[in-house]
């Protein structure tokens, strides 16, 4: 039923790859993510149906985001004794009762609590996907898995929102997530088929994320982190607008140039798998270097077409090395404790998805749009800087 062996660490570099398994959590990440952004491009429909407003409604997305950082760091106290196949299994069968709820939801609290689900599979995946793909493929392979794995990411980015939007109109908003936890559940039979047993490693305590992030450098990995994606999100969240005030196109030219940035993210995911075999430290800082020239670019040189739609693309790209990148160096950095540290990751990056656009919010009521891509470009810089300075790629 699957192609991989549970080995010892000292001779997993013995064992075969287990590309079924990869496959497998890549599913998992498309039907999750892709579950993630709905709510996105079905806001309006489903606060009308509801009874409530858009406002509210989008509330659905501050929960999920607030389980998944709460979830990423007690996960793995929680499971501390599971086989590992059986969390991940738990937790798309999570995904699949979150759609469902969703779908037959009749008013606020119960959409709320489907979210709410979502938001524990998101936390609970998203935090043991690095030490799984550890376990799935030897060390060589990792960096290349986990640009596979993040092809879920990426293909989500690209069609859950236009899709969902498109379809939600012709059939409705309750049979886009109907749809979605279809997807969920031919998730789970190929994990049922392809996952193998994956018991337990490290410690499985509170404590453990203190000693994690106490170590040399460790701390400064995390902070580098969630300045990467602060930026990230403080610039993506108000793209839109920009587009439009800034650069003057219409909702069908917004979608194309956000189709650029999502397609672009693809290739991404493979040229961080590329770079990673050069040089983890010149990845890590090449591109939030790359982010932030970006942004400045756009906020004193934006207004273009051809150049704006060049640079987002181009942050696309450069953006989509970044979760490969900084996977992988959990994955090196934190062997022993790949789950603990895909923890504290998984923690800053949704901290950070608060920050960016709370912080990008402020910035763009107060002084405007160009000054959220000007400041994203400075704490992208701050980010590199970091990463030069204290961040160790090596096992600390």
């Amino acid at each position: 039923m699957t192609d991989a062996t549970v080995l010892a660490p000292d001779d997993a570099v013995d064992a075969r790859p287990a590309w079924g398994a990869v496959l497998a959590m890549t599913l998992g990440v498309f039907g999750l993510v892709g579950a993630e952004f709905l709510p996105a491009s079905l806001l309006t429909p489903m606060a009308a149906d509801l009874g409530i407003s858009e406002g509210m409604a989008g509330q659905a997305v501050t929960a999920t985001a607030a389980v998944a950082l709460v979830t990423s760091l007690v996960i793995t106290v929680v499971t501390g004794r599971l086989d590992r196949r059986l969390v991940l299994l738990g937790l798309s069968v999570l995904l699949i009762l979150s759609n469902l709820m969703v779908a037959m939801a009749s008013n606020l609290p119960m959409l709320l609590a489907g979210r709410v689900l979502l938001g524990m599979a998101l936390g609970g995946f998203w935090t043991l996907s690095a030490a799984t793909m550890m376990r799935l493929v030897p060390e060589a392979y990792v960096a290349k898995a986990l640009s596979v794995m993040f092809l879920g990411v990426s293909a989500a980015t690209v069609f859950a929102a236009p899709v969902g939007s498109y379809v939600g109109d012709i059939v409705g908003w309750r049979n886009v997530f109907l749809g979605a936890a279809v997807l969920g559940v031919l998730a789970l039979v190929v994990q049922l088929a392809a996952l193998p047993s994956l018991p337990p490693r490290g410690h499985s305590r509170f404590g453990t994320l203190v000693e994690v992030l106490a170590r040399p450098g460790v701390g400064f990995a995390m902070l580098a982190i969630l300045l990467v994606f602060t930026g990230h999100f403080a610039f993506f969240t108000y793209i839109r607008p920009f587009l439009e005030t800034v650069t003057g196109l219409g909702v069908e030219g917004v979608s194309a140039v956000l189709l650029g940035f999502g397609i672009a993210t693809f290739f991404g995911n493979s040229l961080g798998a590329l770079l990673l075999e050069r040089s983890m430290r010149l990845t890590l800082t090449l591109m939030p270097v790359v982010m932030g020239v970006l942004a400045l670019s756009l906020s004193v040189f934006g207004g273009g077409l051809a150049g704006d739609a060049a640079m987002v693309a181009l942050w696309g790209l450069a953006f989509g090395a970044v979760p490969v990148a900084w996977s992988t160096w959990i994955t090196r950095a934190v062997p022993d404790e790949a789950e603990t540290a895909g923890g504290l990751f998984v923690a800053a990056v949704n901290f950070a998805i608060a920050t960016g656009a709370a912080a990008g919010g402020v910035m763009f009521d107060a002084i405007g749009v160009t000054s959220v891509f000007m400041a994203s470009g400075v704490v992208l810089f701050l980010a590199a800087l970091t990463i030069v300075s204290a961040v160790r790629t090596r096992p600390v």
